[in-house]
């Protein structure tokens, strides 16, 4: 996984908070123009060939920025002209994410590597297991013949001197559904249909050429127009601040909405009808059922394994149930989720009561460019406290537990976790739909309850977090243990 203190992170972080303060000031149209100049001014070292093409490529993450897809780059078009429809806009556009073909390196197909750590040992373990005759020993090295090889990884495995490394395509390498190919020209396209929105791509292209389309400006345009604009903020998002409760509800008001949700009130609604669910399921001889608030899973399962959807809990997701109860409060406000999950944007835009979706990296900047330190903010006690199991939504294992302490009778409860959907945790996604379609036979030890989590760790891993998931993970425990109400 790519740590997140990488330059392209901060790159993004800079451009969002260049566009925050320039839109907060009423400078948007007319100072957008000279972002690029400004991150790559004159005599600057160049990223690439030169520091003309390296503004280019910063006009380019800029629209995106704005809202739009670079795919619709035109370069005699200003930056203020993609600024003014972006201000204009009603809501945000398909698709979520756009790739920067400008940036993208354009990889060589994944492939293995001999390095010169290879001995020619006298075993030759490389050699007398690839199947395919692909490698040979010459010059006191081994090769590996491209035309022979089938990528297998077997020589590597095999190499007492890891000798042998394997060269990967990293966006290619990270999509678990294989939506991610290269074009004829070498450059790397999504396809929407396979693409389960996991963000894995985003997070893992080292040249930020995989980007997700910011709806920042948008949210921003409600907050200075004067209206009611609501923040719900996800579990995930209180452990990416060191921050007491209530701090964070103080930090968001500051930052111009009216008023703040832990989307953890809707973690806790969502494990009462999940576990009344499962009673039900379980009485009428279900064989199985699984989470259903992830909604990357949930797409996975759907594009991906449909014989498991059956299995889906009935039940809506946390932020469903939250921005219910905000809309039910005041009908007329604007409902902005905040997480750090590029699928729930998707799951946004099919919510009659979702607005907008910003990841902690726009909301992160937006507190940036109004100069808001989070943990120096008076903290504010909200009218209602979620449980500790609502809060620990944000962690993987953390819906199956919180469901189980709320079943009449726990001891039934068979819980199993799929801890991250990489291609591994595809593999078992697919064997838990045969075992409910019956092409394999259910085994003893199966469980009757499945959660899903697409990040490893759960959504403090997500594609967009700002703090090291481990960090966060000992951060969560604090918010959670500093306040909360079981139920």
């Amino acid at each position: 996984m790519l740590n997140i203190n990488n330059n392209a992170a901060h790159l993004k972080r800079e451009i969002l908070v260049r566009i925050a303060k320039l839109q907060l000031a009423g400078k948007l149209e007319e100072g957008v123009h000279y972002i690029p100049r400004e991150m790559a001014p004159s005599g600057s070292q160049p990223v690439r060939c030169c520091i003309f093409h390296d503004r280019e490529i910063l006009r380019m993450r800029v629209m995106a920025r704005l809202g739009h897809s670079v795919e619709d780059y035109d370069d005699e078009k200003k930056l203020a002209e993609f600024a003014k429809e972006a201000l204009e806009r009603e809501t945000p556009t398909w698709p979520m994410l756009t790739v920067l073909d400008e940036a993208c390196n354009a990889c060589v197909r994944s492939h293995y590597m001999v390095t010169n750590a290879c001995q020619a040992c006298l075993a030759r373990p490389c050699m007398m297991n690839c199947g395919k005759k692909a490698i040979s020993i010459s010059a006191g090295r081994a090769h590996i013949d491209p035309e022979k090889c089938v990528n297998c990884g077997l020589c590597m495995q095999n190499c007492p001197y890891h000798a042998i490394i394997k060269i990967p395509v990293p966006c290619e390498e990270a999509c678990p559904v294989g939506a991610i190919s290269k074009d004829e020209d070498g450059k790397e396209r999504i396809d929407y249909h396979k693409c389960i929105f996991c963000g894995n791509c985003m997070r893992e292209c080292p040249f930020g050429a995989m980007m997700d389309k910011s709806q920042l400006v948008d949210v921003l345009k409600h907050i200075i127009n004067g209206k009611k604009v609501v923040a719900m903020y996800a579990p995930a998002i209180a452990a990416q601040f060191r921050a007491a409760p209530g701090q964070l509800e103080g930090a968001l008001k500051q930052a111009g909405f009216s008023r703040v949700w832990e989307v953890a009130i809707g973690a806790d609604i969502t494990a009462n009808k999940e576990a009344h669910e499962f009673e039900e399921r379980m009485g009428k001889g279900d064989i199985m059922m699984t989470t259903s608030c992830c909604p990357a899973y949930v797409r996975a399962v759907k594009r991906h394994v449909p014989e498991l959807s059956p299995c889906i809990s009935d039940t809506r997701s946390p932020m469903h149930y939250t921005a219910q109860l905000a809309k039910k409060e005041d009908p007329d406000c604007v409902t902005v989720f905040i997480g750090p999950c590029l699928a729930k944007r998707r799951e946004g835009m099919d919510d009659e009561f979702v607005d907008y979706v910003l990841s902690i990296e726009e909301i992160g900047a937006l507190l940036i460019a109004k100069e808001i330190d989070v943990g120096k903010i008076p903290a504010e006690i909200p009218d209602t406290i979620p449980s500790a199991s609502g809060r620990n939504f944000a962690i993987s294992g953390g819906v199956a537990e919180s469901v189980k302490i709320r079943l009449k009778n726990p001891e039934l409860l068979k819980a199993a976790v799929i801890n991250g959907l990489n291609k591994a945790g595809m593999k078992q996604l697919a064997q838990y739909g045969q075992i409910q379609s019956g092409a394999i036979p259910k085994p003893e030890d199966c469980p009757n309850l499945v959660e899903v989590m697409a990040c490893e760790g759960g959504c403090i891993s997500g594609p967009s977090v700002i703090t090291n998931p481990k960090v966060a993970a000992i951060q969560l425990k604090k918010y959670v243990e500093a306040g909360s109400a079981e139920k």
